[in-house]
């Protein structure tokens, strides 16, 4: 069932065995996957099914440094289904060597391995329409699909791994049906969480205080308590909390809303092959199953450890857009539009430095020069992208001149001075605002400089092809945008020690016996990949947790009767 505050009074108490906020990635598949266990659920959300700027002021604060991390309500979205309503659908599991203890990674190492999630990333693919979980080229494509760089055979690099592509999935929009038909499970929107309110020993969350947009207040009470609001909404959450323990819920060593990671993203390098154009296949392939994936050039496990490295993804990319000097009508078209696509999409295209005429002349006489190809791009993107039901995944171009650059995503190294806290501003709500000092490491630099050096290396010992790296220039280049901006990590990490972390293996925060976070806000590292795919696949370990736990519990009552 499906319901909004309007059915809600001033003061009412809502009751439910399992109480989950945030109705987006990971909230959505929970509650029915709790709700199909036999638990009665409540799932709410602030927001409604369409973007409101009111919902999304709620997310507005302020940025230490706005060159390296974008304003706090960009990205977020705070509505049915949250930020997988304008997501790009990129799927990626984390590697294994990502659940290790590195020592040449500052605080790096889960409470898990790799293998204790695994079994939960083919569910997740199932939710996210991305297909069967297998990220090798060599097996999840057909037969015969053409290597990326024809001619590269390496032991230190491995260009087979691949990012799977969601339609995207809009999962309220998908799963709106089974959550108006689900028996135990009520979907309440228009209410926003303004407080965790624990009972006087501190030990047990008692009940959840929401508000409306219009003042209305009321309170929610379980027996199982989840946080599902990414990792900056719990962050700030988990430290307004404060009226039982001054330092915020699950805060009592300070480790709330550090190791804020993003990840190092950007557009790097003179990437040049020799070989003939058909010996490079840098484009989407499409699985079997119908699933548009792309494949990236990655340093083995080994070598990382070799090199003490973080975990980096380099993918072929073309010139940078910014540049007229790519000649590229289609390329130009799009820096020229960049007022006018989604800021989630075009921030990268806005350089920040003022450019004169002369620099956008030259990108019309680019878009004047190529005008078959441009429109060509123009009709194809309407009928792959707008008007498909799975949407070409992002602009792709066949490359004429086998010159290209390398688009970086890299993992960051967990740096507790990167972090989120609390500001004396309120919002509408009169709930605290947030402040974001993002920060990043030379660990960080260095390792994507290192692999991309190995890339260069073996393309060279192979004959294929020619990197050139500005050293001079390349972190001011990598770092030109600053932080990818969707991805928000590691503010509530999980780990053994409640001094150094929030919550135990099982996403549940230390000290407290029934509440639990399901969002990337639990991760102690980031990956190279995007935190979509396993945030989910750690909401259905949570699931599965919670339900043996529950099972557990009522066999052991009843044998005691």
């Amino acid at each position: 069932m499906i319901t909004n505050t309007a059915d809600v009074r001033e003061g009412d108490v809502l009751e439910s065995e399992i109480v989950i906020v945030g109705a987006g990635a990971a909230g959505i598949p929970m509650a029915l996957d709790f709700a199909e266990a036999g638990f009665s659920v409540l799932l709410l959300e602030s927001g409604e099914s369409d973007q409101s700027d009111d919902m999304q002021a709620l997310y507005s604060g302020t940025v230490t440094d706005r060159a390296l991390h974008n304003p706090p309500e960009t990205y977020r979205q705070r509505r049915l289904g949250g930020t997988t309503a304008i997501w790009g659908g990129r799927c990626v599991p984390f590697d294994p060597i990502d659940f290790e203890q590195r020592p040449y990674v500052n605080f790096s190492g889960w409470p898990i391995t790799s293998d204790q999630l695994t079994p939960y990333y083919q569910r997740a693919n199932d939710w996210l329409e991305a297909g069967i979980s297998d990220y090798d080229a060599r097996t999840a494509l057909a037969p015969g699909t053409p290597e990326q760089i024809l001619g590269l055979e390496s032991e230190r690099i491995h260009t087979n791994s691949l990012e799977r592509f969601s339609r995207p999935t809009n999962l309220f929009i998908r799963y709106k049906r089974r959550l108006e038909l689900q028996v135990g499970l009520r979907v309440v929107s228009g209410a926003n969480c303004t407080g965790i309110r624990l009972t006087e020993q501190g030990e047990t969350v008692d009940r959840l205080d929401f508000q409306t947009m219009t003042g209305k207040r009321f309170s929610v009470k379980g027996g199982t308590y989840i946080l599902s609001v990414g990792g900056i909404e719990t962050a700030r959450l988990l430290l307004a909390s404060n009226d039982i323990h001054p330092e915020g819920v699950g805060n009592k060593h300070d480790v709330v809303g550090r190791y804020y990671q993003c990840h190092i993203a950007g557009n790097v390098g003179k990437l040049t092959f020799s070989g003939p154009i058909e010996s490079i296949h840098h484009g989407y392939d499409i699985s079997p199953e119908g699933i548009y994936c792309r494949r990236r050039i990655m340093l083995n496990e080994e070598e990382q450890r070799r090199l003490k490295v973080n975990n980096v993804a380099l993918r072929l990319h073309f010139p940078k857009i910014i540049d007229p000097s790519h000649k590229n009508g289609v390329l130009s078209s799009l820096y020229i539009m960049r007022w006018f696509i989604r800021y989630e999409y075009a921030v990268r295209l806005k350089d920040g430095n003022e450019q004169g005429i002369l620099h956008y002349l030259k990108h019309i006489i680019n878009i004047l020069s190529t005008p078959f190809d441009t429109l060509t791009f123009a009709f194809n993107w309407v009928r792959k992208r707008n008007l498909a039901s799975r949407k070409f995944p992002s602009v792709i171009l066949t490359n004429k001149s086998n010159l290209f650059s390398l688009e970086v995503h890299g993992e960051q190294e967990p740096n507790p001075e990167s972090r989120i806290t609390l500001i004396d501003e309120t919002d509408a709500l009169d709930m605290p605002k947030i402040n974001i000092d993002w920060r990043y490491t030379q660990q960080d630099i260095s390792s994507v400089r290192k692999t991309m050096q190995v890339f260069a290396d073996e393309l060279e010992r192979a004959g294929v092809g020619k990197l050139e790296i500005d050293d001079e220039s390349f972190e001011a280049e990598l770092m030109r945008f600053g932080a990818y901006g969707g991805h928000h990590i590691g503010t509530a990490r999980m780990g053994a020690d409640p001094e150094t972390s929030v919550v135990n293996e099982n996403c549940q925060v230390h000290g407290l016996n029934n509440l639990y976070i399901a969002s990337s806000a639990v991760f102690p590292t980031s990956s190279q990949a995007n935190p979509t795919l396993t945030l989910l696949a750690l909401g259905l370990r949570l699931v599965n947790h919670i339900t043996l736990n529950s099972k557990s519990t009522h066999q052991k009552q009843r044998h005691s009767a």
